[in-house]
């Protein structure tokens, strides 16, 4: 799969990288999000060492180290082979060192790793990069996959605040990044794959585009030890210690249950500490009406933030025990009757995403401020899936719904739009009207028609 998108990531990084004398710098975001993809291809045409920790012995650590930096330091700075790195100190020195007379790049991957062996290693380096950082051209990038934990690095009383020229978060890729990693698909299939997997690019590199879809979930989710059915249980336990209420908390908002009362009679417990740290790890998403400011309303729900978990949780894990004893043929077509259902919430996720996209090029108007959906609490509840604000005084410009179907008639849901959005707060009086389908809007007259052509345009 050659490389594709992080344009903007790539640029930050070369922004870092023009600083005159060393730099330090941070890279995060879940794993499987292309973090170390990402460092090679900057690392690529540059003088570099390239490290991934593992969590070894320290020694173990110092000397695989001292390895990948050998040929760098080997012309007259030190034989790392005969005497390798003794400490970290001496490790971060030598480095500066040998970064003196030109730029070095040094990337420590999975430094997380090293922080569960080593826990004074951020206080080691900031007393080493206060002294030499003037006179050294070392570019240092640390990366890591624990969220919370590189969030930590970066609070005021951590060794190294106030020290990083970059911190850079890697999100997955939003839709119409992923659809550059599916060429050979057809738009409205883009659409699915991603439904089913999200922006994660890994995911979307096992999507074989030469099979079908059912070709596709048989090899990667309905074969025992398949890749999708699989992964589950590996991002749940690498994602944190979320232990047994955090798991039910998954399964209970991946069911349906979104609201925080509804969370609680599900579990058995108060929700609220669990749902707070699920939030931070970004395996759930809090949503509140997008006309209403978040930290005041009470009408909130929770989502699974990410494709694939939603996927897992919702549709794949409650066969998954069957699938292992070797049903996984037979249960295959119940599988794929189920997700048109699961598939709906995540496009109509996929057009706000590309509403604000939409936004960001300023072809939405002027002065959009947010973009979400909208609901009201009233006993005949109105629902909106995507409405977009602009202004200081945050009155509705653009209203929108997506429907996962191939087709939809434009004129009948304009005329249902126009019906819910009287229960908006502030409307102006040039509101336009956004419709969605998968291929086709058809009496597209005075709406804004979108498709999957559109938002999987890569």
């Amino acid at each position: 799969m050659p490389f594709v998108n992080r344009e903007d990531e790539l640029q930050q990084l070369e922004r870092w990288w023009a600083r005159s004398g060393g730099a330090l710098g941070l890279v995060w975001g879940r794993r499987r999000v292309g973090k170390t993809a990402l460092l090679q291809r900057f690392a690529e045409g540059r003088r570099a060492v390239f490290h991934t920790a593992t969590g070894r012995p320290v020694p173990d650590e110092l000397r695989v180290l001292s390895k990948a930096a050998g040929p760098l330091l080997a012309y007259g700075i030190r034989d790392l082979a005969a005497r390798p790195f003794a400490d970290w100190a001496d490790a971060f020195e030598a480095l500066a060192s040998a970064a003196e007379a030109g730029p070095l790049l040094v990337v420590i991957d999975e430094f997380p790793e090293l922080l569960a062996i080593v826990p004074e290693l951020p206080s080691v380096l900031r007393a080493i990069w206060d002294r030499l950082q003037p006179r050294t051209q070392l570019k240092l990038l640390l990366s890591g996959s624990a969220v919370r934990t590189i969030e930590a690095m970066q609070e005021q009383r951590a060794p190294l605040y106030g020290r990083l020229d970059l911190t850079l978060l890697l999100h997955p890729f939003r839709p119409h990044e992923a659809a550059k990693m599916l060429p050979a698909l057809k738009p409205a299939d883009r659409a699915l794959v991603w439904g089913l997997v999200g922006g994660v690019p890994l995911y979307l590199e096992w999507w074989d585009q030469r099979l079908n879809l059912r070709q596709n979930l048989a090899e990667l989710a309905c074969t025992p030890g398949g890749r999708l059915l699989t992964e589950g249980s590996f991002l749940l336990a690498t994602e944190g210690d979320l232990g047994g209420l955090g798991r039910r908390v998954l399964f209970a908002i991946a069911a349906a249950r979104t609201k925080h009362n509804e969370i609680a009679d599900a579990v058995g417990a108060d929700p609220t500490r669990t749902l707070e740290r699920l939030v931070d790890l970004r395996l759930v998403e809090r949503v509140t009406p997008v006309t209403e400011e978040p930290s005041r309303t009470r009408r909130k729900i929770y989502r699974i933030a990410d494709n694939f978990l939603a996927f897992w949780l919702s549709v794949l894990d409650r066969y998954r025990a069957e699938i292992d004893r070797g049903l996984g043929r037979s249960i295959l077509p119940v599988l794929i009757s189920d997700l048109d259902d699961h598939l709906g919430p995540r496009w109509e996720e996929a057009f706000r995403l590309h509403l604000r996209r939409l936004a960001e090029l300023n072809e939405l108007g002027e002065g959009i401020v947010a973009v979400g959906p909208f609901w009201t609490a009233a006993e005949n509840p109105v629902e909106i899936d995507a409405v977009a604000l602009a202004g200081r005084d945050r009155s509705a410009a653009v209203v929108g719904e997506a429907k996962w179907a191939r087709q939809v008639d434009g004129a009948t849901i304009r005329r249902e739009l126009e019906r819910k959005a009287e229960s908006l707060p502030k409307v102006r009086g040039d509101l336009r009207f956004a419709v969605c389908a998968r291929e086709r809007v058809a009496r597209p007259t005075e709406v804004l028609a979108i498709t999957a052509a559109e938002i999987f345009s890569g």
